[in-house]
């Protein structure tokens, strides 16, 4: 099933909503499978392998990592070659003095937020979908 492309009905379906937890953002050369298991996302740079993991996870593997963050998913199904959703939400989010930062999987667009900043997010992210 294709995802949605139509900015209007992407933003008024948004449907931001929290994942339980706690995550942090950590750096491996070379991370463990069990450490890999773990993870929600991967990414591997020029400088090393970028993990986000449950804060618990991090700790328990005594990883150093300096940003907590709240996992927020966007529910509606997006289109991967959908144009302006990521720029209206950040931008947003800004507005609000909210950094984030944003993995879109295949179905769903991801956003991580400082912890602190989780209920304002989340009350920026809905008001998307009211105002669209």
């Amino acid at each position: 099933m294709a995802g949605e492309n139509n900015l209007e009905i992407l933003l008024k379906n948004a449907s931001p909503e929290l994942n339980p937890g706690r995550y942090v953002f950590c750096t491996l050369e070379d991370p463990s499978a069990e450490i890999k298991d773990a993870a929600i996302v991967i990414i591997r740079e020029a400088e090393g392998v970028t993990l986000v993991l449950p804060e618990d996870v991090a700790g328990q593997h005594a990883l150093r990592y300096d940003y907590v963050a709240s996992w927020i998913t966007l529910k509606i199904h997006s289109s991967l070659a959908a144009v302006g959703l990521t720029a209206a939400f950040s931008r947003a989010l800004a507005n609000k003095r909210i950094s984030c930062n944003v993995v879109a999987g295949y179905y769903h667009d991801h956003i991580f937020v400082a912890c602190e900043d989780t209920a304002s997010a989340l009350a920026t992210l809905s008001s998307l979908s009211s105002d669209a």
